[in-house]
């Protein structure tokens, strides 16, 4: 690892822990971050840089957590930087010289990194489509490499290495003076060198071109209470905001989620199981360790409607008398973890998606989820729809735009009766607490008997 660690950083672990906290770590982490924005006829944007940092953390008896970070990892300031720590005074310092520690990049390196990203970029833009209706595009790469080493009370020192990178494609069509817009984006947890072997990489501009021309054609979409069928392009966004969040812990543990005291309750369909695994290989939010040093596993939330665990970090778990089951994370060494979803999905079902359809005289296909709110405490949420149709005797009729979808997370698990055979996961950024961290959700195609839709009557 390229990371400078502290000759003492095992004397700051003994001054650490030796005041009987519950719970200590050392976080030490080095981060890289490359960001790329091309337009038609410019480069927007290219943004790169990195930076080291330190966070001490203590968990004490009382359940009060205690942190101080810095950018500066000079020894004889770490050492004392502990040692007020200790004293359970909040220290403030300055971050000035926050690249010293990190290692320079030489230039002929730089040049061909760069070279490499816009041979890649310009490949991309080749695949958007050439039609008149096309406007304008742009294209959003976000690279990101993560040394982290931890050291904690436990005994664990663990290293560990993260690659991020994310895609976005943004595509803009006009015909008759109406303006749609295509977006399509993908991460994964792989070097830039992996990436540019993956065949649906490549995909991305072709299908926020179709998204954009095909909602030219879209009309606007009916309102009331109907069927609906999230399709497995929906990708999760229902499951991880309208539930996920509800079964964090500091959440559900502290009373302010719905699913708060129902553990062995059940809580939705029998044909629901709900997991969280950042074990998953290269999926957006998938880690071999959470940021405690605790190694990543497979979590069941719901087993068949019956509500079976939440999501621990080290902190809740102390707390609750329960063991921390992976799922501590942070933005970056600024932050002290929280309980977080990693890869959050509905498991398969029996139903073909097309017999999902077919079952539906009148109702709603929702492809692409947008923006929306969500309350932890209810359940209740809106979600706009980027990509719906209606579905008229089965079949898919036309697009349809300006939708909302309006309801209540837990009593929309209860209700769902058919779950497809099908899933698939899209990526995104998570934010709570003012951290963000990469995650992706999953689902496959599942029926809604009922739910309002709001939308515009023709």
């Amino acid at each position: 690892m390229s990371i400078i660690i502290p000759k003492n950083i095992e004397k700051l672990l003994k001054i650490l822990s030796k005041d009987g906290s519950l719970f200590g770590e050392i976080y030490i982490e080095r981060e890289e971050v490359l960001r790329i924005v091309i337009e038609p006829d410019r480069v927007d944007e290219i943004n790169w840089g990195q930076e080291q940092g330190i966070a001490f953390r203590k968990i004490k008896e009382d359940f009060k957590n205690y942190f101080i970070y810095s950018s500066e990892l000079d020894e004889k300031i770490l050492e004392s930087l502990a040692k007020e720590f200790i004293k359970e005074e909040r220290i403030n310092f300055s971050e000035k010289n926050k690249f010293k520690t990190c290692e320079k990049l030489k230039e002929n390196a730089y040049k061909k990194i760069l070279e490499e990203r816009f041979w890649f970029l310009e490949n991309i833009k080749k695949r958007i489509k050439k039609v008149k209706e096309i406007k304008h595009y742009k294209v959003l790469m976000n690279e990101g490499k993560k040394e982290v080493l931890i050291l904690n009370s436990e005994g664990s020192f663990i290293e560990d290495i993260r690659y991020y990178f994310r895609l976005g494609v943004i595509v803009v069509a006009e015909k008759d003076g109406r303006l749609e817009r295509g977006y399509e984006v993908l991460g994964r947890t792989l070097p830039f060198s992996e990436v540019v072997k993956l065949p649906e990489f490549l995909k991305l501009p072709e299908k926020a071109s179709d998204l954009a021309l095909t909602m030219l054609l879209a009309k606007k979409a009916p309102a009331g209470v109907m069927p609906v069928v999230l399709s497995k392009e929906a990708g999760g966004t229902m499951i991880h905001e309208a539930v996920g969040h509800g079964l964090e812990a500091d959440h559900a543990e502290e009373g302010f989620s719905v699913y708060s005291g129902k553990l062995g309750e059940k809580v939705a369909s029998e044909l629901i199981t709900v997991i969280d695994d950042p074990t998953f290989q290269t999926l957006y939010g998938s880690y071999k360790i959470d940021d405690e040093g605790t190694p990543s596993q497979k979590v069941v939330l719901i087993e068949k409607g019956i509500l079976k665990n939440f999501l621990y970090d080290k902190y809740f778990a102390l707390k609750y008398n329960k063991i921390s089951n992976g799922h501590g994370r942070r933005q970056n060494f600024r932050h002290i973890p929280l309980p977080r979803m990693a890869n959050t999905y509905i498991e398969k079902g029996i139903h073909e998606p097309e017999e999902i359809i077919k079952s539906i005289d009148k109702g709603l296909l929702v492809k692409k989820m947008g923006g929306g709110e969500v309350n932890t405490l209810t359940g209740d949420f809106v979600f706009e729809v980027k990509e719906g149709y209606l579905i008229d005797k089965g079949e898919i009729a036309y697009p349809v735009k300006g939708v909302t979808l309006v309801g209540n997370g837990p009593e929309v698990l209860k209700i769902i009766d058919m779950v497809g055979n099908d899933l698939e996961f899209a990526s995104g950024m998570c934010g709570k607490d003012g951290q963000i961290v990469p995650v992706a959700d999953g689902q496959p195609t599942i029926r809604i008997p009922e739910i309002t839709v709001g939308g515009l009557v023709e």
